[in-house]
């Protein structure tokens, strides 16, 4: 017994040193290089800087973030053609949380859809609305009946391509693929943006961070 509770010891330590491993040093932020072939965006073809922004729709902070951080890098950087501004969404709340529906799922396969039919405006026309009518975090609010009722105030969407598309399994697959290409590169909260690859850290060496820790990172990257 003695034994075996020593290799159990150990045996933990060691998983607890290679999750340590997996993780930056303090302040130092991750890193990781995205495919964005094929990722909604903001912005033009041949802006020099790429940001990424991790969400859930579910997500407050990520409501909060679209409503005040997102129009200033909008006006400042993406209008102007410094930087395009992709969209990666991360469906963990509602998993998270241990709700009976997988709303985060369902809202992240209805942006798929509107993307994959509509292009980047009508992505970013949905994002907007989905953050202006998102729900309490704990509760289910994006079922299907309502991403359709959602979805139909984006203009030029056909209705009838999307709710087949948001019944499909392909589309499901796509995004349970982006989950886990989100979780490889270790991402543990929303939002969570990267500029050319690299997390944004405030000056305190923390991932929440205000406009001024975005900006300057994207200062830093056009220089």
């Amino acid at each position: 017994m003695l034994v075996v509770g020593t290799l159990l010891a150990a045996l933990l330590i060691g998983l607890a040193l290679v999750a340590v491993r997996g993780k930056p040093a303090p302040g130092a932020g991750l890193t990781a290089d995205f495919n964005l072939a094929n990722v909604p965006y903001a912005g033009r073809e041949d802006a020099p800087v790429n940001v990424v922004v991790i969400e859930d729709f579910k997500c407050p902070v990520c409501k909060t973030f679209e409503e005040t951080i997102a129009p200033e890098l909008t006006s400042k950087y993406v209008q102007t053609g410094k930087a395009k501004l992709y969209t990666v969404v991360w469906p963990f709340l509602a998993e998270a949380r241990r709700l009976p529906t997988d709303d985060s799922r369902l809202a992240a396969q209805a942006a798929r859809c509107v993307y994959d039919h509509g292009g980047n405006e009508a992505f970013g026309s949905f994002k907007s609305i989905l953050f202006r009518a998102q729900g309490d975090e704990g509760t289910v609010w994006a079922t299907k009946t309502r991403l359709r009722e959602l979805a139909g105030n984006v203009e030029g969407l056909d209705t009838s391509k999307f709710a087949t598309c948001l019944n499909s399994d392909a589309t499901a697959a796509y995004v349970d693929a982006e989950k886990k290409v989100v979780e490889d590169a270790r991402v543990d909260h929303t939002p969570t943006v990267f500029v050319n690859g690299r997390e944004v850290i405030n000056a305190r060496g923390q991932s929440s961070y205000l406009l001024a820790d975005v900006s300057k990172a994207i200062e830093d990257a056009s220089n």
